[in-house]
């Protein structure tokens, strides 16, 4: 089944890297695409010829037409090629779509990253807005929303479905990490990720995983970055004015589905417990996919103040605008929770984000919202 993307990457009239984790849709998306000329890296005979001869690449550029749109797809298997692309684009007004999973190796290999003369767009699992009326949150929550399991879900495959997340992880381990030489102990690599998924949109203690996986924190700190760079998860830090108190941020998987398959949890529905950890994983990736195809100027971080705290906190260049606390049952806010909020934002609106209410209710002056209703709100009023 073909669900038309929120990331229109033909719209834009400049050369673009497209990143994104395995299994988003990235090829799908870019055979779409009309171009002048399809390079798919992931052809092997295609890669060790153009490793082999770089120059090759530009020979058969220099035969396009001036102003082609060229696709690379998988680019970061033969990094030197980007040379040649900045050569095409200044000489012959060439413009490119560059994708991959990650822009990891590119930077530390030192490749050349075309100076700012392409955007960095990010593809991401399917939204609500993508799933239009094939999304269902319990599925959501239970199996994530990646397009091959949306697919498998909508043809009622289930055991397929938990077949393809199992070995999401093993493909990722050997063609993300070993194959691009991330990291050379992958038991260790291993170890950390099962624990990483098991703190999966709590606050991370570093020291922590460090005896549990039996490596420094050091090391620890650097695999977490390895699940930054390949787009796997990422970190939602506090907010506070001092920058010296950002030290225990929350981790987040970047879909729900991959973060029960590690967790080996696809077999069995969400505990209570666990469905409001996966729902808040959830709406906090919804709405980075939200500002990123919609190209907001938005950080996200979460409020804490001694034992009071707010799952979601966005903020513009001017401040924090809005801020969001996931339930999932019928509770509300503690008192004390919103007293000491509003003292130190007294004029930014906070609203429950609420998983099973189908109409808005209100709780002395607090908002309860359907999540839709958040989602309108982000998408329409920020």
């Amino acid at each position: 089944m073909f669900y038309p993307r929120a990331l229109h990457i033909d719209q834009f009239k400049t050369s673009s890297f497209l990143f994104g984790p395995r299994m988003t849709g990235k090829t799908t998306l870019l055979h779409s695409i009309i171009s002048v000329e399809y390079i798919d890296l992931m052809d092997p005979d295609l890669e060790l010829s153009y490793k082999s001869d770089p120059k090759l690449f530009w020979q058969q550029l220099s035969a396009l037409p001036k102003g082609s749109l060229i696709i690379v797809d998988e680019v970061q298997k033969v990094p030197v090629l980007l040379n040649y692309v900045q050569k095409a684009m200044d000489t012959m007004d060439q413009r490119f779509i560059l994708s991959g999973s990650s822009a990891r190796k590119l930077k530390r290999g030192g490749a050349n990253l075309l100076g700012g003369r392409a955007l960095d767009l990010k593809l991401y699992p399917l939204t609500t807005d993508e799933l239009k009326n094939d999304f269902h949150m319990d599925r959501a929550l239970h199996y994530g929303t990646l397009p091959k399991i949306c697919d498998l879900l909508h043809a009622r495959q289930t055991d397929l479905v938990k077949q393809h997340l199992k070995s999401y992880i093993t493909t990722y381990i050997r063609e993300e990490i070993q194959a691009e030489a991330l990291t050379r102990n992958l038991g260790a690599f291993n170890r950390f990720l099962n624990i990483a998924a098991q703190a999966n949109g709590q606050v991370i203690e570093f020291a922590n995983i460090s005896r549990e996986c039996s490596v420094p924190m050091s090391t620890v700190k650097e695999y977490f970055q390895i699940l930054e760079d390949t787009l796997i998860g990422f970190f939602l830090w506090p907010w506070d004015r001092s920058e010296r108190k950002k030290a225990r941020p929350k981790f987040y998987f970047f879909d729900c589905g991959v973060a029960r398959a590690i967790q080996n949890r696809l077999n069995d529905p969400p505990t209570m417990v666990e469905t409001g950890i996966l729902f808040e994983t959830w709406l906090v990736n919804e709405l980075h996919r939200m500002r990123d195809y919609s190209q907001k100027e938005h950080t996200f971080s979460f409020w804490r103040q001694r034992e009071e705290e707010v799952d979601i906190l966005i903020s513009n260049s001017r401040g924090p605008v809005f801020a969001i606390e996931c339930k999932t049952g019928r509770g509300d806010l503690r008192r004390p929770t919103i007293t000491q909020f509003r003292k130190t934002f007294p004029k930014v609106p906070l609203v429950v984000a609420s998983l099973r209410d189908n109409k808005p209710r209100k709780i002395g002056t607090q908002d309860v919202w359907p999540w839709q209703q958040v989602l309108t709100y982000y998408k329409d009023n920020l």
